[in-house]
């Protein structure tokens, strides 16, 4: 498993923007992202379908099936509002749940980002 992508702040509002690939010998099934604040998130939140809200801080999203070796990747939107208006964040992005497969490389998939409230990216 591998994740990649974007942070970017403004204001109340978090966008994070990734990628994950498989890159191992067996397609995987069960696989699930978590992505963690370090602030709380606003009551109601509009999430994808794949996604659900684990606690105050927390947004899990399945990616689907993924094929081994990279050939197929999913690729993950997510809009949040932030219960305040903070001047930075930690965004940790992990993989809470991989199938059961073994991962030979899990700092690809195991990130801590800290993005400012610039409106910039901050890339992982």
């Amino acid at each position: 498993m591998s994740h990649h992508g974007h942070v970017l702040l403004w204001g109340a509002g978090l966008k994070v923007r990734m990628r994950t690939e498989n890159h191992g010998p067996s397609s995987l099934t069960g696989v699930t992202v978590r992505v963690r604040i370090s602030v709380a998130l606003a009551g109601r939140q509009e999430l994808p379908q794949s996604c659900l809200r684990a606690d105050r801080r927390t947004v899990l999203c399945r990616t689907g099936s993924l094929r081994a070796d990279g050939v197929q990747e999913r690729r993950l939107a997510l809009e949040l509002r932030l219960a305040g208006r903070p001047d930075e964040v930690v965004v940790r992005v992990d993989t809470l749940w991989n199938g059961g497969a073994t991962d030979r490389n899990p700092r690809n998939n195991d990130h801590k980002v800290l993005a400012p409230a610039t409106g910039d990216e901050y890339v992982f």
